[in-house]
């Protein structure tokens, strides 16, 4: 026998809060525990002494002042560090969450705030019907935004009832295993690729669903419309410390939400986080290319990226024309044909965007002969004390480098110029209305980037010339096979910019039922007079108007994809040697550092010149390391610099899919490269 004395010597009393419904009874209990007591014990005992009959399997420990769980049941207390004046509670790991989709609805799930983020935002896409869950995370709101929404709500006499959809019966939410319902590509085709509707094949599987054939159409199709009432109220980054406040509010992949502040019930934004949409299919992403076009539709509308007045014409039109597609769906419906289904195929083979260094290509169908680009193109050169000065050069464009000549006869002997296009920034300058068809050339130099810009004579020429300068700027000749789908994806996103008036579609534009004004963003509604926008987006839709409804979207999709400005977080940082603050840009291919002021790319740094990069945990201090001896090094400002690193090692990891893979993520490589040894 032990004596008491002994006994107190060796054992501790330990406060246990319990999240229980129980009212009556008492919610915090005293255990007397030793060290070596292992948390599965505990449970034990807790239980035990609470006398209440229930299932407490979905139940975990919650360490208060450490802010983990203690999930590894077979560690001692001792071994978690857990002594007497520990604070635990014992709760349930899967709670309720409302998600805030791109398209602006709001669902509310079960979702395990014991897990990390990662597996967390990989059950939320399986409940909605999401394929390839590691394109998209959780976003905290801008504290701006939360602000606008706290002085909105004050201000409006009526209380304000959000339209939420429940999916709290979900089997996945509830911490079991859920049948595969409409999340199996290996099962028949589970929309109608034209409409973007469940097929009628697969409709009974909605009944082991949480989503049932309404609410997959909820999620599946696009909102009638946004009026400026609901746009005005939004959060609209003006400059690029505004954007950068947007890209702080990113969830670390690698912890869980009740370690990162996240409470039962709070609202989070389920976003596409990386933009590299890969293996696009109508068949089975009906609700992933819908969220896809919402997301992009909302950054037009809220202007998180810039974009001409022509393209913004382009985007109301696809817009207007989702509206009238809507409202016919008899339409939609009857629109089956095959010949249809294959140019939406068509049309996703462009969407498709790849990173350097994964499986992009069969070698063998590349050109083993590189062809070369030959033309009399205009050099415009800008100068500080002068206007720019524009001439007349032939130009030959061979593997990544430009080099130009006086004329055609003198080509076959030394260039005036050769430029070496790896690694520089494209940027399209077009109208076509007055045939302006530019490319800028930003080509990184000691000191800053080097500006060039070619002028063409028709849309054919910038096309070649154009699909050429983006595939040399990442490393490839035009031998790659990807070079005459960029050409095409080009010169299809013209032809719908290439628009004539005509007098019977625009005659009388308030015959249509159409608000411009929910279709382009706050400043263009000051700009123009209402009657002049609707005339003017009817003009373009013309061109757009025998699009089949998902087809409209991925063209949607492809216009946003070709916006200069495509795929770039921002953030505040400040490099090492520097007095001032700059922006970094990162996309999917690259990291740009931005003057802050002027917005001009200074430097441009592709992922495929990469050696590694690493974080100084103590100074919180990313550094990087590419090809040719050049490094950099930095400290984020506007946010952690753990959310830069995930996002590095997370284009990292997407780079390395491939369609010849099945559907399971390598997890381990994902939270090797993204996670940090903090």
């Amino acid at each position: 026998m032990i004596s008491s004395s002994e006994y107190g010597s060796h054992s501790w009393e330990l406060l246990v809060t319990v999240d229980h419904q129980h009212k009556e009874l008492n919610k915090e209990f005293l255990l007397r525990v030793t060290g070596d007591l292992h948390i599965g014990g505990v449970m034990l005992k807790l239980v035990e002494q609470i006398k209440i009959s229930q299932d407490w399997s979905d139940y975990a420990l919650w360490w208060e002042q450490k802010k983990c769980w203690l999930l590894k049941t077979h560690w001692t207390l001792d071994k978690c560090g857990v002594q007497a004046d520990a604070k635990l509670f014992f709760t349930t790991q899967h709670k309720m969450l409302r998600l805030r989709l791109p398209n602006m609805k709001t669902v509310r799930l079960k979702v395990s705030f014991s897990s990390v983020v990662f597996k967390a935002v990989r059950d939320i896409c399986k409940i909605l019907n999401i394929r390839r869950p590691e394109e998209l995370s959780l976003l905290k709101l801008p504290e701006d935004a939360l602000k606008k929404k706290k002085r909105r709500d004050k201000s409006s006499k009526e209380p304000v009832t959000e339209d939420v959809l429940d999916l709290c019966d979900s089997p996945v939410s509830s911490g079991l295993s859920g049948s595969p319902g409409l999340y199996s590509k290996t099962m028949t085709p589970t929309y109608d690729p034209v409409s973007g509707t469940p097929a009628s094949s697969t409709i009974t599987w909605f009944s082991d669903s949480p989503l049932t054939e309404q609410n997959c159409s909820i999620l599946a199709l696009s909102n009638l419309n946004c009026s400026p009432e609901i746009l005005a109220e939004m959060y609209q980054p003006r400059t690029l410390a505004d954007k950068a406040k947007l890209s702080a509010g990113w969830l670390d992949s690698s912890r869980s939400l009740m370690e990162q502040g996240i409470l039962e019930d709070d609202q989070l934004l389920l976003r596409f986080k990386y933009y590299t949409f890969f293996d696009l299919n109508p068949k089975y992403d009906a609700v992933r290319i819908n969220q896809i076009y919402e997301q992009a539709r909302w950054a037009i509308l809220s202007e998180e990226i810039d974009c001409t007045e022509e393209e913004m014409l382009i985007f109301a039109a696809l817009q207007a024309y989702h509206i009238s597609k809507l409202s016919s769906s008899s339409e939609v419906q009857d629109s089956t044909c095959e010949s249809e289904v294959d140019e939406v195929e068509a049309a996703l083979s462009n969407l498709e965007v790849t990173l350097e260094g994964g499986n992009t290509s069969n070698i063998l169908e590349d050109i083993t002969d590189i062809p070369k680009l030959a033309d009399n193109l205009r050099l415009v050169r800008p100068r500080k004390l002068s206007l720019r000065t524009i001439k007349l050069y032939w130009f030959v464009f061979k593997d990544t480098s430009v080099s130009y000549f006086k004329n055609k006869e003198s080509a076959q002997g030394e260039p005036i110029e050769k430029l070496n296009l790896k690694g520089c920034e494209v940027v399209p300058e077009v109208n076509v209305a007055t045939q302006k068809f530019g490319i800028k050339l930003l080509i990184p130099v000691a000191d800053g980037m080097n500006e060039v810009c070619l002028r063409c004579e028709n849309e054919n020429q910038y096309a070649r010339w154009m699909a050429a300068c983006v595939l040399a700027s990442k490393g490839k000749t035009m031998a790659d096979s990807s070079y005459h789908p960029e050409v095409h994806k080009i010169l299809s996103f013209l032809k719908m910019k290439n628009w004539t008036t005509s007098p019977q579609a625009v005659s009388d534009p308030e015959s249509i039922d159409m608000k411009p004004e929910c279709f382009v963003p706050l400043r263009y509604t000051k700009r123009f007079k209402l009657k002049q926008l609707a005339a003017r987006i009817l003009e373009a839709h013309q061109n757009v108007s025998q699009m089949t409804l998902v087809e409209a979207k991925l063209r949607f999709i492809q216009a946003w994809q070709s916006l200069p400005e495509f795929g770039l977080s921002y953030y505040i940082v400040r490099f090492k040697g520097s007095k001032k603050e700059d922006v970094l840009g990162v996309s999917y291919n690259r990291l740009i550092r931005i003057d802050i002021v002027t917005g001009d790319p200074i430097t441009t740094w592709r992922f495929s010149n990469m050696k590694q990069w690493n974080v100084n945990w103590e100074i919180r201090q990313v550094a990087i390391e590419f090809d040719q001896n050049v490094s950099i090094a930095f400290t984020s400002l506007s946010a952690d610099c753990k959310i830069i690193h995930e996002y590095i090692g997370g284009y990292i990891f997407l780079s390395t899919r491939s369609k010849d893979q099945n559907e399971t993520l390598d997890e381990d490589l994902f939270h090797k490269l993204t996670g940090g040894q903090e």
